[in-house]
C-alpha cells in the first residue's frame, strides 16, 4: 500500500499516508480530493488541526486498522476533536470515529477519578465542537456525581464565611475526632482548570444541586489561587465567569466579605461594566453584613475624593431595591453603618455638599431611631468646609430630622456657631413642640371611668408654663432673622432654658402619673380624692 499523500500538520510534523485509506473514513478529505485532478505528488497543509500531530497520528491508526481504535481516558478527547474536524461521521462510514469515541461513555462510571480528570483536562484547548459535545457533559456529570457521592458519605458543615469544612472522623461525637480543613478534598484538583472548564463545572454543579455554600467557596478559592498569577485578559475572564456563577447561587450562600475581596480584584482588572454592576448588586443586597472597613474603598484616580462615595451610593440603591424588604432590623443595621461611614468621609475637604447630602438622605427615615450620628457628621463637615455659603449650610443642615435629635444634641446645636441661626432655632422649636406633645400624651386622665367627677391635670403654675411655651414658639417664629443682632444669643439661651424647664415638668408629671395609677388600682373601685399632679 503506497503513500501518495503528504500532510503537513500545523507546521509541526509531516506525515506520508495513503490517500485512499484516509478518504474512506474522512468526509473532509473526500470533498477536498473530489476537486483535485492530480493523481500523484499530493500535499496538504493543515494550519489549525485540533490536537496537532498527536491527534492526526491517532486518526491514521484508526483508518489503517479498518476503523477500530482503543479509546482511553487519555485519548478520548483528541479522537473526538479530530473526528469532528475531519468529518468522520456515519454518513461517510458505518465504522466512524465519532460514534466509536462516544460509545466509550458507557464505561465512564468505571473510570478512576484520575482518569476522568485527565480526560477533562484535554478539553481545555480543544475545538468548540468537542467542548460542546456529549462527551464533555458526561465527563462533567461524572466529576460532579463523584463529589456529591463523597460529600454524602462524609457529611460536612460550613458557613459562607468559615475557613473550612469539618469532617467527622469517627462515629463517636468528640471535638478531638473532628478535623478542620481549609478546603474540600477536591478543591486543589479542580482549581487548576481553565476558566472555560470552571464555568462548565460550575453550571453542572448548580444543575445537579450541589450545596451552594460549597460551590461558592470553591469559586472564591479558584479566584484566590489562579487570578493573581494570570495574565490580564485571563484574569478578567476568570473574574467575570466567577461573578456570573455566584449570581446564580442562593444569596445566603455567598459571603459578603468574600464579595468585597472580589471587588478588590475588579479594581485592578479591566472587567466588563456588566460584571461590575452584577457584583455591586450582590454586595448591595446584603449590605447589612458589611463593615465600615469594607466600605472605605479608595476613590478612583481623578475623582478627587478620598473614598469612592459613588460606589457606596450604588450599594445603597441596590440594598433598597433588593435587600431590606424582609426585615426592618436589616434596614437599621445599614442605617447605623451609614452613620459611621458618613462621619468617616465628612472631614474630606474635597467632598462636595451634593455628595454629602446624597449620602445622608439615601435611606428612609425609618432606618434611624436617632439622628445624633448624622448631626455629628454635619458638625464635622461644616467645620472642614467653613467657607460654604449660608445657602449651602442650610442645605447641609436640612438633612437633620430635628424631632429625632436628642435634647443634648439640640442644646449643643443651639450653641454651635458653625450652624446657621435659623437651624438652631428650628431645632429648639422642634424640641419644645416634642415636649409639649409629650406633656399632652401623659395627660390621658382628663376623663376617668367614673364620670361623676373630673379634675385638672395641670396646676396653675403648669398652665403658666404651657402658655409661656406657646409664647416662646410664637416669638421665635416672629424673630427677624434677616437682621440678627447681638441679643439673638440671649434669646436662644432663654429658649434653651425653657426646654430644660419643660423637661423637668415632664419628668415630674410622669412620676405623679405612676402614683395615681397605682393608687387607683389599689382603691377597689371606690372613688376618692386624687393628689395634685404638681406640688
Amino acid at each position: 500500500m503506497g503513500c501518495d499523500l503528504e500532510v503537513d500538520v500545523n507546521g509541526e510534523e509531516v506525515f506520508l499516508v495513503n490517500k485512499g485509506v484516509l478518504c474512506s473514513y474522512s468526509g473532509k478529505l473526500r470533498k477536498l480530493f473530489s476537486k483535485s485532478t492530480s493523481a500523484s505528488n499530493l500535499k496538504i497543509i493543515f494550519h489549525d488541526l485540533p490536537g496537532g500531530p498527536e491527534a492526526f497520528e491517532l486518526m491514521t491508526r484508526f483508518c489503517y486498522n479498518s476503523g477500530l481504535v482503543e479509546v482511553t481516558p487519555s485519548n478520548a478527547c483528541l479522537l473526538l476533536s479530530i473526528g469532528h474536524y475531519m468529518e468522520m461521521t456515519e454518513d461517510v462510514s458505518p465504522h466512524n470515529l465519532i460514534e466509536q469515541t462516544e460509545k466509550s461513555l458507557e464505561g465512564i462510571a468505571y473510570w478512576s477519578w484520575a482518569d476522568v480528570l485527565a480526560m477533562l483536562k484535554q478539553f481545555e484547548n480543544q475545538s468548540p465542537l468537542a467542548s460542546s459535545s456529549q462527551l464533555l457533559q458526561k465527563c462533567l456529570d461524572s466529576v460532579v456525581f463523584r463529589i456529591t457521592s463523597a460529600s454524602e458519605a462524609s457529611p460536612s458543615t460550613s458557613s459562607p464565611d468559615s475557613t473550612g469544612f469539618r469532617f467527622s472522623c469517627d462515629t463517636r461525637s468528640s471535638e478531638s475526632t473532628k478535623i478542620s480543613l481549609s478546603r474540600a478534598w477536591w478543591f486543589d484538583e479542580l482549581v487548576v482548570f481553565s476558566s472555560n472548564i470552571i464555568e462548565k463545572l460550575g453550571e453542572s454543579m448548580i444543575s445537579h444541586k450541589l450545596d451552594h455554600q460549597t460551590i461558592s467557596r470553591f469559586l472564591f478559592y479558584h479566584l484566590k489561587s489562579q487570578v493573581p498569577c494570570a495574565k490580564n485578559n485571563d484574569k478578567c475572564k476568570a473574574i467575570e465567569i466567577v461573578v456570573d456563577l455566584l449570581s446564580l447561587l442562593e444569596r445566603s450562600s455567598v459571603s459578603c466579605k468574600s464579595l468585597f475581596g472580589v471587588l478588590r480584584l475588579v479594581s485592578n482588572a479591566n472587567v466588563s461594566k456588566c460584571c461590575k454592576t452584577k457584583l455591586e448588586s450582590m454586595i448591595g443586597a446584603q449590605l447589612d453584613q458589611a463593615t465600615l472597613d469594607n466600605l472605605l474603598v479608595p476613590a478612583p484616580a481623578g475623582m478627587g475624593y478620598l473614598y469612592d462615595v459613588n460606589l457606596v451610593l450604588r450599594f445603597l440603591k441596590s440594598f433598597l431595591c433588593n435587600g431590606f424588604r424582609a426585615s426592618s432590623t436589616r434596614l437599621k443595621r445599614v442605617g447605623a453603618l451609614m452613620d459611621m461611614y458618613i462621619a468617616e468621609v465628612a472631614p474630606d475637604s474635597c467632598l462636595k455638599p451634593s455628595k454629602f447630602i446624597a449620602l445622608a438622605t439615601a435611606l428612609p427615615d425609618s432606618a434611624r431611631d436617632s439622628y445624633d450620628g448624622i448631626y455629628r457628621a454635619v458638625d464635622m463637615y461644616l467645620e472642614v468646609h467653613s467657607g460654604l455659603s449660608e445657602e449651602d449650610k442650610m442645605k447641609i443642615s436640612s438633612v437633620l430630622k430635628f424631632e429625632k435629635l436628642s435634647a443634648e444634641a439640640c442644646r449643643h446645636l443651639a450653641q454651635n456657631s458653625k450652624f446657621p441661626s435659623r437651624t438652631a432655632i428650628q431645632a429648639l422649636i422642634s424640641q419644645q413642640t416634642k415636649l409639649k406633645n409629650l406633656l399632652q400624651d401623659v395627660d390621658p386622665l382628663k376623663s376617668v371611668h367614673d364620670t361623676s367627677y373630673s379634675f385638672s391635670t395641670k396646676s396653675t403654675s403648669e398652665k403658666a408654663e404651657s402658655c409661656d411655651g406657646d409664647q416662646v414658639i410664637l416669638y421665635a417664629k416672629k424673630l427677624d432673622l434677616s437682621t440678627e443682632n447681638e441679643n439673638l444669643e440671649a434669646h436662644l439661651q432663654g429658649m434653651q432654658w425653657r426646654v430644660l424647664e419643660l423637661e423637668k415638668i415632664c419628668r415630674k408629671m410622669q412620676v405623679q402619673m405612676a402614683k395615681i395609677m397605682k393608687s387607683r388600682l389599689s382603691s377597689s373601685g371606690n372613688p376618692r380624692s386624687l393628689p395634685k399632679l404638681c406640688s
